[in-house]
């Protein structure tokens, strides 16, 4: 790394947010009324804002007079109020044996806390290319939270992982290319998929060349036994009425996002759990263990990594999911019966652990039941597990 000249004003002046398309490309005849062709499109804005700000950015003079940043002690002590937040399990247990797959904008594996990961698999669905990279910094952040190893640390950070980039640099990509990462996922052993990305929930599923939808493939992923986290969406003031997709499947677990003092961020998208005829599709009510979001964690002003080597703070229920798909890494650690493959059956594995997460989730203050912001409760990894192992 290069020295800075005024670690103080470059740190102050360093503020990015990172947009992307809106969800839905269509062409419309305004007189006829008829959408002639539509191409669902996922964007990492229902995931996540990014913001490098002053405060979060430490400078180290070395010995040779150059300037080292790393993250500040205020960063570093949220990222711990974080983990402690969702009542973290000894460090002992790591996710070791585990195979977690994130599908995103891509991951740079140069970054100092990444290294040493076990990336056992890669594929890159926009440009075809054999080695890793991360064009865009989503992924590599997404990636951080789960896997990193140095000033910050992962939450399940020996899992085995793979990564498929299906977003490209503009954070945003088809649909389609996301079903067929998930399904290159379930190919490739992945006993955790992660999705921090969605499209907005209320499009027709049956538009013109829609073809295989990140729904279907997350469902079929869930009959096999693989469990599939994906973000509830920052819609906020602009809630469009449900979850994103295709955290809405029933099977996915959808994921909210709080703040650090474990209260609800206003961003988090509202769950539709009651059911409507209008506007289309049809959505039936949603009963136990699967109403919308499911559960909630982390999502505002979460340290991460950055793509050029540094490190930010993330608003957004994408890093939210990544926290829960890394306490079910924790889980299946811990409990290797319960993967894709193992001694019982799949698809009811993926239903017992909805509830075992429903049941030891902790309500916000004065809840009784489901909400449909903050889900059955904020994360508890100990209590998920605890619950497991005595089942």
């Amino acid at each position: 790394m290069e020295p800075v000249d005024d670690v103080s004003t470059s740190v102050a002046e360093a503020t990015q947010f990172w947009s992307a398309p809106p969800p839905y490309q269509a062409e419309f005849d305004y007189e006829t009324g008829d959408v002639r062709a539509i191409k669902l499109i996922v964007s990492i804005t229902l995931g996540i804002t990014l913001v490098l700000a002053a405060g979060y950015l430490a400078a180290v003079v070395l010995s040779d007079g150059a300037i080292l940043l790393r993250p500040s002690e205020v960063a570093l002590e949220r990222h711990s109020t974080y983990h402690e937040l969702i009542n973290p399990v000894p460090e002992s247990m790591t996710g070791a044996g585990v195979t977690a797959c994130i599908v995103d904008s891509g991951i740079a594996l140069d970054h100092e806390d990444l290294e040493g990961v076990n990336l056992v698999g890669w594929k890159d669905f926009i440009n075809g290319n054999g080695d890793p990279y991360d064009d865009h910094g989503h992924g590599t952040s997404m990636a951080g939270l789960l896997v990193a190893n140095g000033w910050l640390k992962g939450v399940a950070k020996n899992v085995d992982l793979l990564v498929a980039k299906a977003l490209g640099a503009n954070g945003s990509g088809s649909d389609t290319l996301v079903a067929d990462a998930v399904d290159w996922c379930v190919e490739n052993g992945a006993h955790v998929i992660s999705l921090s990305l969605g499209g907005a929930p209320n499009i027709l599923p049956f538009s013109v060349g829609s073809g295989r939808t990140s729904g279907d493939a997350a469902n079929d992923a869930i009959d096999a036994g693989i469990y599939v986290v994906a973000a509830a969406g920052n819609d906020g003031e602009d809630d469009d009425g449900d979850v994103a997709h295709p955290s809405s499947e029933a099977g996915v677990i959808s994921v909210g996002g709080v703040t650090i003092k474990g209260t609800h961020w206003p961003g988090s998208s509202k769950g539709d759990n009651n059911g409507r005829i209008l506007p289309l599709p049809i959505l039936m009510p949603r009963g136990d263990p699967n109403k919308k979001p499911e559960i909630v964690a982390p999502a505002e002003g979460v340290p991460v990594l950055l793509e050029d080597g540094g490190w930010g703070i993330a608003d957004g229920t994408s890093a939210a999911t990544v926290y829960v798909t890394g306490a079910l890494c924790l889980l299946l650690e811990q409990k290797p019966d319960l993967k894709a493959g193992g001694t019982q059956n799949g698809a009811d594995n993926v239903d017992a652990v909805k509830r075992w997460l429903k049941d030891s989730a902790v309500p916000e203050e004065g809840q009784a039941t489901h909400d449909d912001y903050y889900g059955y409760g904020l994360l508890n990894v100990s209590g998920l597990i605890d619950l497991a192992v005595q089942a």
